[in-house]
């Protein structure tokens, strides 16, 4: 969103607005008791989620939240640097121009309108989706204005040229400072040996020939083809009803065209042999990357691996990674792996930062936990740690509007099962020992591994 959504990772940002600059001391109270409120919330149930389909053909999932007087709307498109059809970037500038201007407003008149009722708008773009929404008090003083500009933002984006220039701009001097850091060196080359030519492959935020070429045409024209109801998914959480949330929805989304869902993209193609890719950069340490394609969402092996990863090198100071690389032989501060599921196979990724002269010694340790583990999966006490662990925190991850939100975006995007959350303890609880091993014996290939050095050689 860039939200847990996955890749939060990379791009836009949440515009953050000098909270109730305007409003009374009692609506100040207000909102310090609610946020007060919605820290300290914990959840005792999952929440049932309502479906339905608006006539314009956007889906809607909606979870009532009556704890505090919050709403919290987010529309989802399938709109993310993965659509950008060779101008990387193109999701991006769309979705950051949104706010430049709409409706005959300024991005000044924008942002003051959302302020002065104390409502926050929320515009991000990943791989896979990109996403636009609001959260605002529901008293309807407040809430009726904070929807009207959302509506408005979303619907009727003017895309003045002056602004378009100013955050192409932004976006080529941000090209230039990741072409400055080695992590984003490494990232970037990652991503093309593992994806190839698939979609996944180019950086969400553009390279330095595809922003010389973008054109304001271009980002119009993507705005009209993506930004419709067929391809949107609309989450709601908050302190209103049923019949309050069909017409909130109703307000945003009713002047969108019907528009057409894009078609499937492109299968990510397995590696069929090992790569190494090194790149000579003069920094302090070399920054290392190993994966390949992992898994996506809905996978039939998602909770198998997710569950996997975790003693491996995905629960932190306890994981075995860290217990060997960096406990037992002071290779490095930080090492971890993660599987990142996509609408297609995402990345399943080692990494970490070395001394230079220790670069081989921790390619090597690193390749040798990984073929332990594929091939005698975990303990079973690490196993038990792990599952205990993952249910335990479970409900911390939905304890607020925000992380619900989240979720429930998360299920309709990419169309899991409407009773996922009510699952997510059993389907955890259900992988043993032997779903493990026989996922990682079919799903992780260490001879067909991409290995990213980046850093001073020798």
């Amino acid at each position: 969103m860039r939200s847990k959504l996955i890749d939060k990772l990379n791009a836009r940002g949440v515009y953050r607005q000098d909270r109730c600059r305007h409003l009374t001391k009692r609506l100040m109270r207000t909102i310090g008791l609610m946020v007060l409120l919605s820290c300290s919330a914990t959840v005792t149930a999952t929440p049932q989620i309502q479906t339905w389909q608006t006539e314009n053909g956007a889906k809607v999932l909606f979870v009532p939240a009556k704890e505090i007087p919050m709403l919290d709307v987010r529309i989802v498109f399938d709109a993310g640097s993965a659509r950008d059809d060779g101008l990387s970037g193109l999701a991006v500038l769309t979705n950051g121009l949104l706010s430049e201007g709409a409706a005959g407003k300024t991005s000044q008149q924008i942002a003051e309108a959302f302020e002065a009722v104390g409502a926050e708008i929320e515009y991000d773009a990943a791989r896979d989706m990109a996403v636009i929404g609001v959260r605002s008090l529901t008293e309807s003083r407040y809430l009726d204005i904070a929807i009207e500009s959302l509506t408005q933002v979303l619907t009727q984006p003017d895309f003045p040229q002056d602004a378009y220039q100013r955050e192409l701009n932004r976006m080529k001097v941000s090209v230039k400072a990741r072409e400055q850091s080695p992590s984003s060196l490494a990232s970037v080359a990652f991503n093309r040996a593992v994806f190839g030519d698939h979609p996944y492959a180019s950086p969400s935020s553009g390279t330095r020939e595809s922003l010389d070429k973008m054109t304001l045409e271009q980002v119009r024209a993507f705005y009209k083809q993506y930004y419709v109801a067929s391809n949107a998914t609309v989450a709601i959480v908050g302190n209103v009803d049923r019949q309050q949330a069909e017409a909130i929805v109703n307000d945003v989304v009713s002047a969108l065209p019907a528009g057409n869902r894009p078609s499937p993209l492109a299968a990510v193609k397995p590696l069929t042999e090992a790569k190494k890719i090194v790149i000579d950069y003069p920094s302090a340490q070399t920054h290392i990357f190993v994966g390949q394609p992992g898994v996506k969402r809905g996978d039939e092996d998602y909770f198998s691996l997710y569950v996997a990863n975790h003693p491996f090198g995905g629960s932190g100071f306890t994981s075995r990674l860290v217990e060997v690389i960096r406990e037992d032989n002071a290779l490095a501060y930080s090492v971890y792996s993660y599987f990142s599921p996509l609408r297609e196979f995402g990345p399943f990724a080692m990494g970490m930062q070395t001394k230079t002269e220790q670069t081989e010694q921790a390619l090597t340790l690193l390749d040798q936990q990984l073929r332990k583990y594929v091939a005698d999966g975990p303990e079973k006490d690490e196993l038990a740690a792990s599952v205990s662990n993952i249910t335990g925190g479970f409900p911390l991850n939905i304890d607020s509007n925000s992380k619900l939100l989240e979720y429930i975006a998360m299920i309709g995007f990419y169309d899991l099962p409407i009773d996922y959350l009510d699952r997510f303890i059993d389907n955890i609880n259900a992988v043993d020992v032997k779903m493990i091993n026989d996922a990682l014996k079919r799903r992780v290939h260490p001879d067909r591994m991409v290995t990213v050095v980046v850093g001073k050689q020798q």
